[in-house]
């Protein structure tokens, strides 16, 4: 993840001098975030670091699940991230979303302090966080869609159920990880072959 975010900010109508502080505030956030850790990181800390006051960092994270959400959404649509190799490769809709599935979970492990911080932010009914909620669940479907559609079909829209399964499969799966219950090596691994199962008589 690059160290200057400038992907959208988390609020809208900012002007150029807002947008900028936003951006040295989530800079600050992951800086922070691997400094020390999501358990001890706070607001305040993270205001320190990017050198503005608690209450300008309050106008724009409500709360520290607020901006972990908000970080975890941007690294996952950086432009960096590589979100449509999936969808160009030549192999079959199975193969195609196993990749999409090793992708993702790789863009997420590449951060690991906000791997971890996210689970439990994610679970938070902040509105902001709800918000990006929302974003990071359409992204994963936005990702399976690309996925199984490939190159060759990308106006046929894609089975309903199955989007929704693999969805569905693959933050479960996250939650496991989360929750320690499974490594995002393991986890990665089981949903190649849950893509198999829900891909079964799909293709």
């Amino acid at each position: 993840m690059s160290r200057q975010l400038t992907s959208p900010a988390p609020r809208q109508g900012l002007n150029a001098r807002q947008a900028e502080t936003v951006a040295n505030l989530l800079t600050a956030g992951l800086e922070e975030l691997r400094t020390v850790g999501y358990e001890v990181l706070t607001v305040r800390t993270v205001a320190q670091r990017a050198g503005v006051s608690p209450a300008t960092a309050y106008t724009y994270l409500s709360s520290k699940n607020h901006l972990f959400a908000e970080l975890f959404w941007r690294h996952l649509t950086d432009a960096g991230g590589d979100s449509g190799a999936d969808a160009a490769t030549e192999a079959g809709p199975t193969e195609r979303l196993q990749s999409a599935v090793r992708t993702l979970t790789d863009r997420i492990v590449a951060e690991p302090e906000l791997a971890a911080a996210v689970t439990p932010a994610l679970l938070g009914s902040d509105p902001d966080v709800e918000r990006l909620r929302r974003r990071i669940g359409a992204e994963f479907y936005t990702r399976f869609e690309a996925a199984l559609a490939g190159p060759r079909r990308p106006d046929e829209p894609a089975d309903a159920a199955v989007l929704e399964a693999l969805v569905l499969a693959f933050t479960g799966a996250l939650l496991h990880a989360g929750m320690g219950l499974l490594t995002y090596d393991e986890m990665a691994d089981r949903l190649v072959g849950v893509v198999r199962v829900i891909m079964r008589g799909n293709e």
